[in-house]
């Protein structure tokens, strides 16, 4: 099972994102039978098997395992990841992308950053696993809390210009054997319940 899966299908996605097959899929996270599962959600088996069906037809779940009693198969599925997210592709030409973007400071821009970086590791993903790779990645995720704007606008500048003189140094597109690789940095406002409350 993967972690993550990420659905480039839009017929796979419309399949996960009903309610009763999104229901079926987190209960799928350990194996299961149609029977066993008809027990938990309150369908009959046979509602259970044809949402089942959906789902393995899809690559959402996979078979696990087959049990014989008597003249029965009984058939044990479990889910092909952990969790699910699907990929901008899905939407197909009316996907969000950057370079449709004219407001670099904008919102939507930022979303659709993380739509890109969706999409493309995605896709690296899948073939990396095909090929029986692990693909190399680098993050960072932290929190700052300014005290104001200003202070953000001054750690804006101090940023760009550590990234620019980074880049200035390691960038070489006449390395043999080198890759490209994209670098995102974005920051956004935490929402409000993420926050830590005030102090009376």
């Amino acid at each position: 099972m993967h972690d993550i899966h990420v659905i480039e299908d839009p017929a796979a996605a419309a399949v996960a994102l009903e309610p009763i097959r999104g229901r079926l899929l987190a209960e799928l996270a350990t194996p299961a039978s149609a029977a066993t599962l008809a027990t938990r959600v309150g369908l009959t088996r046979q509602k259970v098997n044809y949402h089942l069906n959906a789902l393995e037809a899809h690559g959402l779940a996979r078979l696990s395992e087959e049990r014989r009693w008597g003249g029965i198969k009984e058939r044990v599925l479990v889910a092909t990841a952990s969790s699910y997210v699907v990929s901008p592709s899905a939407m197909g030409a009316i996907a969000v992308d950057p370079d449709r973007e004219v407001d670099r400071m904008s919102a939507n821009y930022v979303i659709a950053l993380g739509a890109r970086v969706i999409r493309e590791v995605g896709d690296l993903v899948r073939l990396a696993r095909a090929r029986g790779k692990r693909l190399a990645t680098l993050s960072v995720d932290t929190e700052v809390h300014f005290r104001s704007p200003s202070d953000r606008a001054a750690f804006s500048h101090e940023l760009a210009d550590a990234v620019a003189r980074l880049v200035s140094k390691y960038h070489d597109t006449s390395a043999p054997g080198g890759r490209a690789h994209r670098l995102v940095i974005l920051a956004h406002p935490l929402p409000q319940s993420a926050e830590p409350k005030e102090l009376a």
